[in-house]
């Protein structure tokens, strides 16, 4: 098996002159990014990064994060990459948990990357980008001879340390082998029939894991073009996909959404799209549905984690798309439902999930602890409960953490939001728990209405009262302008203050 920075090259070896990526209608061909990151791993090397070193890498979307990402792997080092919307305490975690000793960043950040101070008084390395490439020639110039990466054992040595989210508390680094990340990349376009003419609009951050394998390595391992954009708005994405011809679009819930909410006459073509995809967060049933009534476009929702590389099941381009399904498990990818004993449940009846596979990660870094509580034996607990068909698609019912327990019995937040989506006037909704003196807990609708609508309370109650079990219809709603999310616009349930704050 090659490592990361090896199938670039060899990559790059077989089409020099095949467009890699295109960023502000700028192409960088293969054989320019594989010579662009030997001149950054060169350098990282001179200044004195050795194999196994983290490097922190903080930075937007664009092709100097491309060249970052690869350079700091062909160097023999580990990237740490950072999610950019993180203050400066939770990068200085972060840098301090991982024990960088360099750190790569944009010029957007400057100032918070000098407010860190001493953080880290043995870094190593600094080094300032800008998105124009010429700006970066000092530190992307090709080396004098020809580079040799040192040597790497794809499955043993770690490519990347990636911090969760930390909806627990401090986020937790996962380490991830090389091996974790290629088998998981070539498993996805196995799975969704990816080819070398195909163009995938990376909109969403590529600090995040998502688009990493979907929208980097795995266009890079099999040659195919990826074009990016710093940020997400419709028209943006229908000129991009019209001019560089995209036919593959990876989402998260939340784009979608906006696509179906523009008003008519708003909404760009699509027709073009050969796969759309949808991860990061579960996508709700109304939306997929409106989604492809609209734009006459099948949306491929898939399911995975930060520790998992990230896939784990997806709808494949071949198979049938079942609404509300997260399709089954990916080629070399092994899924389990388990109880709290880790013993199989039913087919049909509700359990954790739990994933083996070469995708799953070494463990959290420098955390044992942790590492002990996220497996049974070889299998690693996801938190997420779901069920299976026959068919072999899995359905996520919810988040074991979020489940909401009114008089002993199990309230799944996300049964009823779905529901509270198919109202005319929602646009977005998150249902957690408050806590009552009489019923233990109770559902609290939070919602975002469509510009130009209204509702009231009692609207939605009444609403819900006709489709869900008495115990299950929100006791509680509240409206709001819109709803907290992170970088890659998945809602954060955690961020939602307590009720009259």
């Amino acid at each position: 098996m090659l490592s990361l920075g090896e199938v670039l090259h060899f990559t790059a070896v077989k089409m020099p002159e095949k467009t890699a990526v295109v960023f502000r209608s700028r192409n960088t061909t293969y054989r320019a990014l594989d010579l662009m990151s030997d001149g950054l791993a060169a350098y990282l090397r001179n200044a004195g990064i050795e194999p196994g070193d983290r490097v922190a890498l903080v930075c937007i979307n664009c092709t100097a994060f491309v060249v970052a990402y690869y350079g700091i792997l062909k160097a023999g080092a580990v990237v740490v990459p950072i999610n950019v919307l993180l203050n400066a305490d939770e990068v200085r975690h972060i840098i301090a948990d991982s024990g960088s000793r360099g750190i790569i960043y944009h010029e957007l950040f400057a100032p918070m990357v000098d407010g860190l101070g001493t953080a880290r008084e043995e870094m190593r390395v600094r080094i300032r980008l800008s998105d124009d490439d010429d700006a970066n020639a000092g530190f992307f110039a090709p080396p004098k001879r020809a580079w040799r990466m040192p040597a790497i054992n794809p499955v043993e040595d770690l490519a990347a340390v990636m911090y969760t989210s930390g909806t627990t508390g401090r986020a937790k680094g996962a380490m991830m082998t090389h091996a974790n990340l290629i088998s998981n990349a070539a498993a996805y376009t196995v799975h969704m029939g990816v080819t070398p003419d195909d163009v995938t609009i990376v909109v969403l951050p590529m600090f995040h894991t998502f688009a990493a394998t979907v929208g980097t390595n795995a266009s890079i391992s099999i040659g195919a073009t990826i074009t990016v954009l710093v940020r997400f708005t419709p028209d943006e994405v229908a000129r991009v996909m019209e001019e560089d011809r995209a036919t593959v679009f990876m989402g998260v819930p939340s784009m979608y959404t906006i696509f179906c909410n523009l008003p008519e006459g708003k909404a760009p073509p699509l027709e073009r799209l050969r796969v759309a995809v949808s991860g990061g967060a579960a996508l709700p049933v109304d939306i997929h549905r409106r989604f492809e009534a609209r734009f006459g476009v099948g949306i491929r929702e898939g399911y995975g984690l930060t520790e998992c590389s990230p896939i784990t099941t997806m709808t494949p381009i071949n198979g049938v798309i079942k609404p509300g399904s997260i399709g089954p498990a990916l080629e070399g990818v092994e899924v389990r439902l388990v109880d709290d004993r880790g013993n199989d449940v039913p087919t049909g009846e509700v359990g954790e999930i739990v994933v083996r596979g070469s995708n799953v990660m070494k463990g959290y870094w420098e955390n044992e602890k942790a590492t002990r509580e996220a497996f049974f034996g070889e299998w690693f607990r996801t938190g997420d409960l779901a069920r299976v068909d026959e068919d072999g698609y899995y359905y996520i019912v919810d988040r074991k953490k979020d489940l909401i327990i009114v008089n002993g019995l199990n309230v799944y937040p996300r049964h009823v939001e779905e529901v509270i989506y198919q109202h005319p006037a929602v646009a977005e909704v998150a249902v957690v728990p408050e806590k009552d003196d009489l019923h233990g807990e109770v559902p609290r609708a939070v919602v975002a209405l469509k510009e130009g609508t209204t509702a009231t309370e009692r609207e939605i109650i009444a609403f819900c009262r006709k489709r869900l079990g008495r115990f299950q219809v929100p006791r509680i709603v509240e409206f709001v302008p819109a709803l907290p999310k992170n970088a890659t616009g998945k809602i954060l349930k955690r961020a939602i203050p307590p009720r009259g704050k």
